[in-house]
């Protein structure tokens, strides 16, 4: 286990204690609250562990890198980049994805690429911002994300 994790992990239990301490009713309740809520994303963290286990055992890694690796440039970036735009999920599950597609042999810029856009734009709520913000601001605040979510990319690419 890495330092970061039992970094985080003993100061969620740390918390865990003072909230059992302060108020044990409370922080019974926000155990079963956190309880139902990771059963009710278990469907999809279980089917994008599915979706990303057949990813890497039918696409082999020279596939993953010619299309999403290092030699593929701004248009690998480009490609990920609109995938992560497009595709929905929580950002608990992006981080290992994008993990398992740098081990697989994805450049960073393309898993940066990935996860910002995951992250920054969001296709899916598109009708709801048009609604609210209209579509012209809703367009121009999805666009710039992206271009922002690239440029992250390409210098994160840079700099590591």
């Amino acid at each position: 286990m890495s330092i970061t994790a039992i970094v985080i992990n003993v100061f969620a239990l740390v918390s865990l204690l003072v909230a059992f301490i302060k108020s044990k009713e409370k922080a019974v309740r926000s155990l079963k609250m956190a309880g139902m809520s990771f059963l009710r994303i278990l469907p999809m963290i279980l089917l994008i562990v599915v979706i990303v286990g057949l990813l890497l055992g039918f696409v082999p890694p020279d596939q993953i890198a010619k299309f999403i690796g290092e030699q593929s440039g701004v248009f690998g970036v480009l490609l990920i980049g609109s995938i992560g735009a497009v595709i929905h999920m929580p950002s608990l599950i992006a981080f290992p994805l994008a993990a398992s597609l740098l081990e697989g042999g994805a450049s960073i810029m393309s898993a940066a690429a990935f996860i910002t856009t995951l992250t920054m734009i969001g296709t899916i709520y598109l009708p709801m911002e048009i609604k609210i913000l209209g579509k012209e601001m809703a367009l121009l605040r999805n666009g710039l994300s992206f271009a922002v979510a690239i440029t992250i990319s390409l210098l994160m690419g840079l700099i590591l």
